[in-house]
């Protein structure tokens, strides 16, 4: 089978010919028709996980994919072959990923796909959406309450948007210019723009009272210590690249943490529920080849891809 993979940690991935997998005991075998680019995955490639992660080589990059399910092992109740699925796939101590044509998943790392929109689609959801859910679930993020998102124009970002203001928060979102009606469009309420000056002057100029919920996606130690001035007293304060001190947090009378997603297949049904009602946008920016995942790779490092990079498989 084609595949995307290393040969080290390290080393450029490469499009390789290599052996298609076979599902062990509780695994499904899935045909992808597409796979979700993450930052996660030229991390991973890079070997930034350092011992925290064992892998075998050559290891198949990517997490996120969709496909139709061509083979279960021993063990299997939740699916049968001819299943549209999508999840995730990365099994680094076993070499596999998603960038290729074939891929072995754990039942409990994939569920039935939304009918109602591509694998391309379903591709793009898995880890931004769970992160994105798990992050409006942790804060409690409901009726009335103003939510701060910042990198709201990202993948997490916009999906936490949505879901946040689904639940009828007030969402203040970050972004450029260029991006302000799109984010409007997908629930928020407003925009801030992160180049036009210090993101916190700016909604305590025009919210003075604050916000209930701190997310940011972005920011150093310095910067999200910056940011929690715009957080109300007894208010939420995260960040998704752990950012948090617990200390600091709790002398400015402020909850928070850093963020630790908990990834599960009762997540990607509630997903794939949102997508089929509706309830979700899904911003696919580009689609390339599989070939071209190398590419698309070196452009996620630059920070300046716009949306979601599905690889059609």
């Amino acid at each position: 089978m084609r595949a995307v993979a290393v040969n080290a940690f390290g080393a450029d991935p490469q499009l390789m010919e290599l052996p298609q997998p076979e599902p062990g005991s509780g695994e499904v075998l899935v045909r992808l028709a597409a796979a979700g680019l993450n930052p996660v995955d030229w991390k991973l490639a890079d070997g930034a996980f350092g011992d925290a992660v064992q892998a075998a080589f050559p290891l198949v990059l990517g997490t996120d994919g969709a496909g139709e399910v061509v083979a279960v092992g021993s063990g299997v109740r939740r699916f049968t072959v001819g299943d549209p699925v999508f999840g995730q796939f990365q099994r680094p101590d076993r070499g596999g990923g998603s960038y290729a044509e074939f891929a072995v998943a754990e039942e409990g790392a994939i569920a039935l796909a939304a009918r109602s929109v591509t694998y391309a689609t379903s591709a793009a959801v898995p880890t931004a959406g769970m992160t994105a859910y798990n992050l409006v679930e942790e804060t409690r993020i409901g009726e009335g309450r103003r939510v701060l998102i910042v990198g709201a124009t990202g993948g997490v970002g916009t999906f936490a948007t949505q879901l946040a203001a689904g639940r009828g928060a007030e969402v203040i979102a970050t972004a450029r210019p260029s991006k302000a009606e799109l984010m409007r469009t997908l629930g928020a309420a407003e925009t801030v723009d992160h180049t036009a000056g210090p993101v916190a002057d700016q909604v305590l100029a025009a919210h003075p009272d604050g916000v209930d919920v701190l997310i940011d996606m972005t920011s150093d130690a310095a910067g999200f210590v910056e940011l929690t001035r715009t957080v109300r007293d007894g208010g939420v304060a995260v960040s998704l690249i752990g950012s948090a001190d617990a200390d600091v947090l709790t002398e400015h009378n402020l909850r928070g943490f850093n963020f630790v997603n908990r990834p599960s297949p009762q997540l990607l049904e509630i997903l794939a529920g949102h997508l089929d009602a509706g309830r979700l946008t899904v911003l696919v920016g580009l689609e390339v080849p599989l070939e071209g995942a190398p590419e698309a790779l070196a452009a996620s490092r630059t920070g300046r891809a716009q949306g979601k990079t599905v690889l059609a498989i």
